[in-house]
């Protein structure tokens, strides 16, 4: 059983290698990036911090990078460092009075809702640098050859196809690191019973933190990855209320709890996503987030442990209901 994460990866890493067409590796890249920003939000997500502001973070690693490249002739290799630092500032000022203060539950998720969506507005509002509305493109450094690496622009995906599933695989490997550290068993029992938590010296505010940071500065990472792929950014695409509410929704879809869990989700979005776009095209606005929010409702109600968290109950179950031969 062990060998079979290798071969899975194994095979996944050769799949672009067998002749897959323009679109299929789009859509294979899109899942795994948008797996690597699910797992991000997981992180904090399954430990009781329900945010839906993370379309700040996201925003904010999309859109420095490319006022820093496009303004300033910033490559992204110190422009990430900058949006890094600006979303470790973000995540701390609205984090630490949250946590110190003990905001929580409903209240917590409205915090980082307004965050979200003041980040989306400040970006329409400097219309002038981010292009508004709009959206606005990097810079193409792409002249006579295929990539620029002092641009981290390359036109070739399979180079991105191999990107992106570093920072997927480094991504699952940090949710696993999160998962075997006694900090998540602390957590878990703060967001149980907060007081009682403290009462027995376990600095809450610090670990709450903690956890939010990385997750934040996951997410940010995601934000980047997303414009030099796409080389287009748009504040509804990568901020506000709508990107925010699919993150959720695409890992409650998946399974929270489950390591693969976001990924899975990624791809049911996707899917959903696309099939909605061939199915309707653009005559109804926000129908996607319409859907999303719908179905979000019925996963909580129906199936809270998502479709790969109910898949392994499920084989569990039939397991144990085999007669066991003597």
């Amino acid at each position: 059983m062990r060998t079979l994460p290798w071969i899975g990866l194994a095979i996944l890493a050769v799949t672009p290698l067998l002749g897959l067409g323009n679109y299929p590796l789009h859509l294979l890249i899109q899942v795994l990036l948008w797996g690597y920003v699910y797992t991000s939000w997981s992180i904090m997500g399954r430990l009781g911090m329900v945010s839906f502001g993370h379309g700040a973070f996201l925003g904010i690693g999309s859109y420095v990078i490319t006022m820093c490249w496009n303004h300033y002739g910033l490559t992204p290799w110190l422009g990430v460092p900058i949006a890094l630092a600006v979303t470790a500032m973000v995540a701390f000022l609205i984090g630490y009075p949250c946590f110190r203060y003990k905001i929580v539950g409903h209240y917590f998720a409205l915090v980082t809702l307004a965050l979200s969506e003041v980040t989306r507005l400040i970006i329409v509002a400097l219309r002038d640098h981010t292009g508004g509305s709009l959206g606005v493109t990097p810079k193409s450094a792409l002249t006579e050859s295929s990539y620029s690496i002092f641009a981290l622009q390359f036109s070739n995906k399979l180079i991105w196809f191999y990107i992106i599933l570093v920072f997927w695989l480094a991504g699952l490997w940090i949710w696993k690191k999160v998962d075997e550290s006694m900090g998540r068993l602390a957590l878990e029992a703060i967001s149980q019973e907060e007081d009682a938590s403290a009462s027995i010296g376990i600095n809450v505010t610090r670990l709450k933190l903690g956890v939010t940071m990385i997750s934040a500065l996951m997410t940010c990472i995601g934000g980047v990855l997303y414009t030099q792929y796409q080389l287009y950014v748009n504040p509804e695409t990568v901020s506000g209320i709508g990107i925010s509410l699919q993150m959720v929704f695409g890992v409650i879809a998946g399974g929270m709890y489950v390591r693969l869990g976001p990924t899975v989700g990624a791809a049911f979005t996707l899917l959903l996503a696309e099939g909605l776009r061939l199915g309707f095209g653009n005559r109804f606005h926000a129908l996607d987030t319409t859907v999303y929010g719908l179905m979000l409702i019925l996963f909580i109600i129906y199936m809270p442990k998502g479709i790969l968290g109910a898949a392994l109950e499920g084989m569990k179950r039939k397991k144990k209901a085999q007669p066991v031969l003597a």
